[in-house]
């Protein structure tokens, strides 16, 4: 009795959770023929528009339905002939009245007699159990129509219980999950899970980055194991992690009814589908029902050439301050990728000089194999003629979004080759490094290339004897932060001398916390205590910054606190300014720092009470609740009054991911003599030298020297000018998304991110022996250009959305100091200038004919400029202005 119960519920069960039908699929009823309505539609618009604002159109037709063969070995064997008839097109917005595209127009002219004759021609399906065994059309049909004869299709597949399989559809080999209740059966499609190649690259970085999201929810009425009704919904959403106002959705939708049933044909005898197949019709073969890639022919579009002369006067080096260089940029750069090596090599041939480094950049950021090739047949890496075209090539693969191994190989091919220019081979071997890091972001660690890479950069380094090597290998493990690299970073630190020490020490600074071991940490306290040798202040500086960095213990915390009152006076005050900047910005180690404040032997008058002009400052340029820009600037002195280090840094938070926007170092060392003052303890060997680093975007440059050695420096004091140095000057393209995609429907859809920026960061020191005065100087200039681009496209007509936002900056960083008496007077000064900041949305709906609507929205506003506190006396954050300006909109005919 138990166990006839059992077998009772578990009946029950298995009925409940299924529709009621003797079939596991849809079931057609034989000589019957079913007449359906269907119609898919889409819709594009931003993130949280209406859909009533928005652009997309609708295709609609009636469809029939009928079954042409059954397998006598079981129901659930079924071949199916579906009919396309009375195809329409026209807008899903019905406000647009007048200004329709689709208005006056007939089916056979927006869609063209040849399409609209393939669209209506029958296509078959062989369903097994309800899933798609094959799909038959006729060959050559253009592959935009198939693949809307697919999306009907495949509306067909389907299960009436509950349960999660895999299916393979228009969509490609898709992960659905099925609901079953009574009646009604909702099928939910994971389309992250689909398998379909399709062209596409993104920038890995968070924040750099964009979060998408796609949903696919299909709901079938049943009744007789057939459908009563079919709605379908897919959308797929888009935005920029850092910047969200660039954000779009598309919202494809189909609808299936049932109408009628009539007298249809009488089934087709026969075991064999092939046999039933060839008697219908001899010419239907097999094609798969996964959609097929097709681009849609470009009318009226510029060549190559054509393009290029129509805005290289905006790339022109007077005009790279404005956004519309970005903007020019950008789209070259779009067109590049669909060039070819002979067209790309014939217009860098015949530029000339000015413009020639802005092609340079857009070439190289193209990162396809034809682009490639071409750079490289043009640069001449032994001539010394094309230094500033070789540096911009090198500085625009250090930003390529989504390098392949082909450019890091081409780059280990070239450092292994001859140079005019021993610069541009360090800058080589450091971008190599850079190269190294992002592709083992995108899992590519275990690239044969990376490989060879990463033993050419560590054996390299273990290997070489002269300053400069290690100098530049340093460089390169700096970005490529190899953990195989800590070891022989921990050597160079300890045991270094002078420059090579501080740079191992900074390039430790750059490691992840997991990498910063107790090993590390033991070392870095024996660095800064001096518990083995003298050490530099910079070097010892930058060992308590990493052990602050990095969850110091109560020992070490302390430590350092006691060592405050017995360092030299200018370090005093250092490390005073970077404890109480650590507590004033609760930065991680704050809470443990409190800790250690509350013994009194820590935290007394005089020790918190040590006077200097060095300091540490951190604070924000920008917050949000999801997003932060924080600033931080701590400038060592020696104990005469001379600069020692200025470091400025930016950084753009997407909640706890940070992206190292800039660093620009200022170095100087060994200029005591010039005024008869007594170096710091461990730095009465130095040899006078002032120079110039610079981080930009997560990638270490080659650092700019203003001076090395006594005789240099006295030259260029004698014939010296107060004009400053370019550090990086050039076209970015920082942010790269491309993502094609397959509607279920049938049509295709594009889902495009671009970033650019025009930059220019220039740095100068002034030394004056006559006002006892130096100078530090440091400007950024940018012009930033985001646009975001998304369509639909069914080959005979094309909706999209363009949404942007652009604006041109600038900061300035001035640091002053008069040393003629002690204490010595330090003005610092940071000044960010108005920002005018513009947003911009186009949509826009066009036919292969060539007619077309379009609405054009635009915003202004002026962000006021400001100066940011650089002490802890003066800690009010930066206020900007915004001055908003009217909303400027039009729409109308093209």
């Amino acid at each position: 009795m138990i166990l006839l119960a059992v077998l009772f519920l578990c009946f029950i069960s298995s009925y409940s959770a299924s529709v009621k039908g003797h079939t596991t699929g849809l079931s057609l009823n034989n000589d019957r023929l079913y007449k359906l309505t269907y119609s898919t539609e889409v819709f594009l618009d931003r993130g949280k528009g209406n859909l009533q604002d928005s652009v997309g159109y609708r295709i609609s037709s009636n469809v029939d339905v009928v079954l042409l063969w059954r397998s006598p070995d079981g129901d659930d064997n079924q071949l199916i002939q579906i009919t396309m008839k009375d195809v329409n097109v026209e807008n899903v917005n019905q406000r647009r009245g007048d200004k329709s595209i689709f208005k006056g127009k007939k089916s056979s002219q927006i869609i063209r007699k040849e399409n609209l004759e393939a669209m209506q021609r029958p296509v078959l399906l062989h369903l097994i159990h309800g899933k798609i065994k094959e799909f038959y059309s006729y060959q050559n049909e253009p592959a935009a129509i198939e693949n809307l004869k697919r999306g009907l299709a495949s509306l067909f597949q389907m299960q009436l219980s509950s349960g999660t399989t895999n299916e393979v559809d228009i969509s490609g080999d898709c992960k659905v999950t099925y609901q079953a209740h009574q009646d009604k059966v909702t099928k939910i499609k994971a389309l992250d899970s689909c398998k379909i190649e399709r062209a596409g690259f993104t920038t890995p970085h968070q924040v750099l980055g964009v979060t998408s999201k796609a949903t696919s929810v299909t709901t079938y009425k049943i009744e007789d194991s057939f459908v009563v009704a079919v709605l379908s919904e897919e959308i797929h959403a888009l935005r920029l992690n850092f910047l969200q106002s660039i954000e779009g959705k598309i919202v494809s939708r189909q609808k299936l009814e049932l109408k009628t049933t009539e007298a249809g044909l009488r089934l087709k005898p026969g075991k064999q589908v092939a046999a039933i197949i060839k008697a219908v019709d001899s010419k239907y073969t097999a094609i798969p029902i996964v959609g097929q890639v097709f681009q849609s022919k470009c009318k009226g579009c510029p060549s190559l050439s054509e393009h290029w002369q129509s805005i290289r006067n905006h790339l022109q080096p007077d005009n790279l301050s404005k956004a519309e260089a970005v903007r020019s940029f950008l789209a070259f750069v779009k067109h590049l990728r669909t060039a070819k090596k002979e067209e790309i090599l014939q217009i860098l041939k015949a530029e000339n000089k000015e413009v020639l480094p802005q092609l340079v950049d857009a070439v190289t950021s193209a990162q396809t194999p034809d682009s490639l090739d071409a750079i490289l047949d043009f640069l001449d890496f032994k001539s010394t003629e094309s230094f500033i075209l070789q540096e911009r090539f090198l500085y625009a693969c250090a930003f390529a979004s989504h390098p392949d191994e082909e450019l890091l190989r081409a780059l280990i091919s070239k450092f292994k080759g001859s140079f005019g220019s021993n610069d541009i081979r360090e800058s080589v071997m450091i971008i190599i490094g850079a190269l190294v890091r992002k592709l083992c972001q995108n899992e590519g660690c275990k690239l044969k290339g990376v490989i060879e890479a990463k033993k050419l950069i560590l054996g390299g380094l273990e290997k070489a004897e002269k300053k400069e090597d290690i100098m530049m290998y340093l460089l390169a493990l700096k970005n490529a932060r190899l953990p195989e690299g800590i070891p022989l970073l921990l050597k160079y630190t300890e045991t270094g001398e002078g420059p090579i020490s501080h740079l191992a020490a900074t390039t430790l600074q750059r490691y992840d916390v997991p990498f910063i071991t107790d090993e590390v940490k033991k070392t870095m306290n024996r660095i800064y205590h001096q518990n083995r040798k003298i050490h530099e202040k910079t070097v010892r500086t930058t060992a308590a910054a990493i052990i602050l960095k990095n969850n110091p213990s109560y020992m070490e915390v302390k430590n350092i606190l006691l060592s405050i009152g017995e360092l030299p006076k200018e370090m005093n005050k250092y490390m005073l300014s970077i404890v109480q900047d650590i507590l004033r910005f609760e930065m991680p180690a704050s809470k443990m720092v409190r800790r250690v404040l509350k013994e009194m032997v820590a935290h007394n008058y005089d020790r918190f009470s040590k006077s200097g002009s060095s300091s540490a400052y951190t604070g924000y340029v920008e917050r949000t609740s999801h997003s932060a820009s924080t600033y931080s600037l701590d400038i060592l002195y020696s104990g005469s009054g001379i600069l020692r280090r200025s470091n400025l840094n930016i950084f753009q938070y997407i909640e706890k991911t940070p992206l190292h926007g800039i660093q620009v170092v200022i170095e100087a060392q060994g200029l005591e003599a010039l005024i008869a003052a007594t170096p710091d303890e461990g730095e009465e060997n130095l040899d006078s030298y002032a120079g110039l680093s610079a981080l930009l975007f997560d990638v270490q440059l080659r650092p700019v020297t203003f001076f090395n050695g006594y005789s240099d420096l006295m030259s260029k004091m004698l014939s010296a000018s107060s004009d400053p140095m370019s550090v990086v000057k050039g076209l970015l393209l920082l942010i790269d998304h491309s993502q094609e995609l397959q509607l279920q429907s049938g049509l295709k859809a594009n889902m495009d991110v671009q970033g650019g920026l025009a930059i220019d960061i220039t740095g100068a020191m002034e030394f004056s022996l006559w006002y006892r005065e130096s100078k530090t100087r440091v400007k950024n200039r940018v012009s930033v250009l985001i646009t975001g681009d998304i369509t639909v496209d069914s080959s005979f007509v094309k909706a999209g959305l363009e949404i942007g936002a652009e604006t041109e900056a600038g900061l300035e960083f001035i640091s002053t100091v008069q040393f003629s008496q002690y204490p010595f007077l330090v003005c610092l000064q940071m000044d960010k200038e108005d920002v005018p900041y513009r947003q911009f949305e186009t949509k826009y709906e066009r036919l292969s004919t060539g007619r077309g609507y379009v609405s054009r929205k635009r915003k202004e506003s002026l962000i006021g400029g400001c100066e940011f506190p650089l002490h802890q006396e003066n800690s009010d954050m930066c206020k900007a202005v915004f001055a908003p300006q009217p909303e400027s909109s039009s729409s109308g005919w093209f």
